[in-house]
C-alpha cells in the first residue's frame, strides 16, 4: 500500500496521480486543502484487492490475517502528515495551502511495532470450526475488535529458551556486544538485548586470537604475513549468579 501510494503520486501509473479531490476546500482555521496529496485511497484499494485475495479460507487464521491486513492499511493512513505552504504579502502567512504526505516508512514500522507489543489475543470458543455457525462466531469475534489493533491466535514461543522442536537456539551461551561500542545495526546483538532481556547475566571471557599481520608484498608476486597473537575480551550470556558490573539485567521473554 505504501509503495503503490508513493508511486501513484510520482506519476508512475497512467491512471493515477495526486489526490486533489479536496483542493480548494477549507481544511481548518487559516488553511485550505491544495497541492499534491499522496493518493492513499488508490494504494489502499489496490493493495486490499491483491493482498486480501490471498486469504481464501474461512477459518480463524484467515480471519486474523484479514483483520491484520486492515490494521496495516489503517497504520499507513494514520501516520500520514500534513505539509503546508504559506501565502501572504512579504511572507506574512495569512493563509496556508496544505496537503497530506506519507511519512518515512520507518515511522509506519514503528507505529506497527507498538501495535505488535499491544496485540490482542483472540480466544475462540472450542468447536468454532468451519461450520456455518462456527464461521459466524469467528466473524462476530473479530468484528468486536477495532481494526486499528493487531490480533493473534497463539502466544509466541519464548525465544530466550532453547526449543529444538521449533528450531530456537535460545540466548544462553550466545556471544554479545557490550554497550559503548558503535553498535548501530548490531544493536540486536547487544548484551542488553540478548542477555538482559532474557534475565541472563553477562559473562566476561579472555581469549587469544591469531590473525595475519605485518603483511608485505614481495616481487613478484606474493604477499607474506606474520601471525600475530593478541588477547581479547569477549562477552557471553550466562546463567551466572551475578551479572557483569554495569550490564543491563531485566527479565523478559522476547528480545
Amino acid at each position: 500500500m505504501y509503495t503503490l501510494t508513493r508511486n501513484c503520486s510520482l506519476g508512475d501509473f497512467d491512471n493515477c496521480g495526486c489526490d486533489d479531490s479536496r483542493n480548494g476546500q477549507l481544511g481548518g482555521q487559516g488553511w485550505l486543502w491544495g497541492g499534491c496529496s499522496d493518493n492513499v485511497g488508490f494504494g489502499e484499494a489496490i493493495s486490499k484487492q491483491f493482498v486480501d485475495a490471498l486469504e481464501t479460507g474461512q477459518d480463524a487464521r484467515a480471519a486474523m490475517n484479514l483483520h491484520n491486513n486492515e490494521a496495516g492499511r489503517k497504520a499507513v493512513k494514520g501516520t500520514m502528515k500534513r505539509t503546508c505552504k504559506c501565502h501572504g504579502v512579504s511572507g506574512s502567512c495569512t493563509t496556508q495551502t496544505c496537503w497530506l504526505q506519507l511519512p518515512e516508512f520507518r515511522e509506519v514500522g514503528a507505529h506497527l511495532k507498538e501495535k505488535y507489543h499491544a496485540a490482542l489475543k483472540v480466544d475462540l470458543l472450542q468447536g468454532a470450526g468451519n461450520s456455518a455457525a462456527g464461521r459466524g462466531a469467528i466473524a462476530d469475534t473479530f468484528r468486536s475488535i477495532s481494526t486499528r489493533e493487531l490480533v493473534h491466535l497463539e502466544d509466541s514461543p519464548d525465544y530466550c529458551l532453547e526449543n529444538k522442536t521449533l528450531g530456537l537456539l535460545g540466548t544462553e551461551g550466545r556471544e554479545c556486544l557490550r554497550r559503548g561500542r558503535a553498535l548501530g545495526r548490531w544493536e540486536r546483538r547487544s548484551c542488553r538485548r540478548l542477555c538482559g532481556d532474557c534475565g541472563l547475566a553477562v559473562e566476561e571471557r579472555r581469549a587469544e586470537t591469531v590473525s595475519s599481520c605485518n603483511c608485505k608484498f614481495h616481487w613478484c608476486c606474493a604477499v607474506r604475513c606474520e601471525q600475530c597473537r593478541r588477547r581479547v575480551t569477549k562477552y557471553f550470556c550466562s546463567r551466572a549468579e551475578r551479572p557483569l558490573r554495569g550490564a543491563a539485567h531485566k527479565p523478559g521473554k522476547n528480545p
